[in-house]
């Protein structure tokens, strides 16, 4: 079991040393504390002063890819005035960022008029000028223009009009609204434009030079966080006299430090194991190589302390299912370049970190699932090839590919059943978890030997199939017999039971979606490869562009929905039909008590 046992301790100090030993059960960090009094609100996480301002602008350095050398140690530093020259850089940039993308849609819309600076009024006798845009299939309108007007450029769509007018001409004058160019001109548009860039450099600049600063701001904010944390974690401790009770929970492999620490400090120390009646966090405990499995677990829901840590299945499962749903080993190459190029960056956090080991198994399975099922973005190997005498399956074989993914249905939830019954504790629990684990291994027997299989085959699975559906009719209800009333109860709640004979074989029919994800991402490969050949033949010369053209947009699409249903429905099969068998209940996480640890 990888969810890791915990006990209660009991830490009891005097009062006026109170907050001297919760900064140092901080500084310990293996504590969830558990409060023995009710707290007014819960733990402020931010800092009370400059909190949001500088989560703004330690968000808004870190953006930067690049970064300078950081301050460690500044003395005079100055956290307010620091906050405010990085949100007021940040204003800037982004006042001069609309200034330039304004000015650079000016010069576009300025350019077909040419360089031109309007004339003083008195030189037009009083009259003005009034631009249009109008398009080339509606010129005739020109015929009935009574006022003067001048086409300034045209091209193959739109026509650039000038009309001479002492007002304002009507609306319904052209069948177009009449365009605005402005007081300035072309060559002072794109002046502007040169200074808003010079602007945005020298801004860049200065928001380059104080990413200095990033590990003193994330320095200061973790002191102020910790303060928060403890002031709240004073609210939470027991006051009798003169001594204090603080409480909480602790992983067992942390429970000698805790010893150690009350030994070092004098201090009274009660603990105990978590009992049956208890309701401790969940702490998942897993190798660092399936960690990733965790995250994925805490994504949905985190499992009770008693019940069972899904992790490794959830791991194992979950990357299975992507391979199956991705079927393609070109596309697995693909994904394991893109995972290569940005390996370092992944690793730069704990998360990262993990979550690139789990990424390197879904490209891993995914690449030996594409080599086995023979597919190369959509291409099949020639039998006679090195990479067809690989090929074991065959996604066109419908018959064989749904048998296989309703074994893996049947196996993912028969071990969802089996993890249950260990984990749980009432028998009539375990045997009903049992019951199902072999009714269900029982219907699949059954349903292979019903075909072409032998007869004992058949015979065998509905043996396996009518003992499992007996176990839980009898075993599925944990009320007491003391009479005829609650036997006859009992035996409603084996009914109520049996009704989930429904429910489990919808569930084990879910798992047909990997054969039909999977067929339908080679279908759209291969159709994809078609239209480009068909592209190709059909037009010698330019019809090679429109190829590859084709090739490249179609494969990158279908690559995004494989990877959109290789994860949506990959975890839906665990978090759905797994979770649905193999948990129950519902925990909370560990929190540890610690310190914040700042980031550059």
């Amino acid at each position: 079991m990888s969810i890791a046992a915990l006990h209660r301790v009991t830490l009891a100090g005097l009062v006026h040393e109170k907050r001297t030993l919760l900064d140092e059960l901080q500084a310990l960090g293996c504590l969830h504390l558990v409060p023995l009094r009710p707290s007014p609100r819960e733990p402020e996480r931010t800092p009370p002063e400059h909190a949001v301002e500088a989560r703004k602008a330690l968000r808004y350095l870190r953006d930067l890819p690049e970064k300078r050398r950081q301050v460690h140690e500044a003395s005079d530093f100055d956290l307010a005035g620091t906050v405010r020259a990085v949100l007021d850089n940040q204003q800037r940039l982004r006042d001069a960022s609309d200034r330039r993308d304004a000015l650079r849609a000016r010069l576009r819309e300025l350019e077909p008029w040419g360089d031109f600076t309007l004339p003083p009024p008195e030189d037009l006798a009083g009259r003005k000028l009034w631009f249009y845009i109008l398009p080339l299939r509606q010129a005739r309108a020109l015929d009935a223009l009574e006022l003067p007007w001048h086409i300034v450029h045209r091209d193959n769509r739109q026509i650039w009009l000038v009309v001479i007018s002492e007002d304002e001409p009507p609306h319904d004058l052209l069948p177009v609204a009449r365009a605005h160019t402005g007081a300035l001109s072309l060559a002072e548009v794109a002046r502007q434009l040169e200074g808003a860039e010079l602007d945005i450099e020298e801004i860049q600049a200065e928001r380059h030079a104080l990413t200095r600063w990033i590990y003193l701001l994330a320095s200061h904010l973790a002191q102020a966080e910790d303060e928060a944390s403890l002031r709240h974690a004073e609210s939470q401790t027991l006051e009798d006299e003169a001594l204090c009770l603080v409480q909480g929970w602790v992983a067992e492999r942390d429970l000698e430090a805790v010893r150690h620490f009350a030994e070092e400090r004098r201090l009274a120390l009660l603990s105990a194991p978590a009992s049956d009646d208890d309701r401790p966090p969940t702490l998942l405990d897993n190798p660092p190589a399936l960690a990733a499995g965790q995250d994925l677990v805490a994504f949905y829901q985190v499992p009770a302390y008693h019940a069972w840590d899904p992790s490794r299945v959830l791991f194992g499962s979950f990357t299975l299912f992507f391979a199956m749903i991705l079927s393609d080993a070109g596309y697995a190459l693909v994904l394991s370049g893109l995972l290569a190029a940005f390996w370092r960056r992944l690793g730069q956090g704990d998360l990262g970190r993990r979550l690139r080991l789990l990424a390197a198994a879904l490209c891993s399975a995914s690449l030996l699932w594409g080599v086995l099922i023979g597919s190369y973005f959509g291409v099949t190997p020639s039998p006679d090839s090195f990479a067809g005498r690989l090929q074991l399956f065959d996604l066109n074989d419908f018959n064989a590919m749904m048998r296989l993914s309703v074994a893996i249905g049947v196996l993912h939830l028969v071990l969802a059943n089996l993890e249950l019954a260990r984990a749980a504790r009432a028998p009539s629990a375990r045997l009903g978890a049992i019951g199902w684990s072999t009714a269900m291994l029982g219907g699949f027997i059954a349903w292979l030997g019903s075909g072409s299989g032998p007869d004992w085959l058949s015979l065998a699975g509905q043996l396996l199939l009518g003992g499992g559906l007996a176990t839980v009719f009898l075993f599925g209800s944990e009320r007491p017999v003391v009479g005829l009333g609650s036997l006859f109860r009992r035996l409603l709640d084996g009914l109520a039971q049996l009704a989930r004979l429904t429910q489990a074989f919808g569930d084990v029919l879910s798992y047909l979606r990997l054969f039909a994800l999977g067929l339908a991402s080679s279908s759209l490969a291969l159709t994809f490869n078609d239209l480009a050949r068909g592209v190709y033949q059909e037009l010698p010369g330019l019809g090679l562009l429109f190829a590859i053209l084709i090739l490249l947009v179609g494969h990158v699409l279908n690559l995004l929905l494989c990877l959109m249903s290789g994860v949506v429905h990959g975890l839906r099969l665990n978090f759905i039909e797994f979770y649905n068998w193999g948990l129950s209940g519902e925990g909370y996480p560990f929190r540890p008590f610690k310190k914040t640890e700042p980031s550059s």
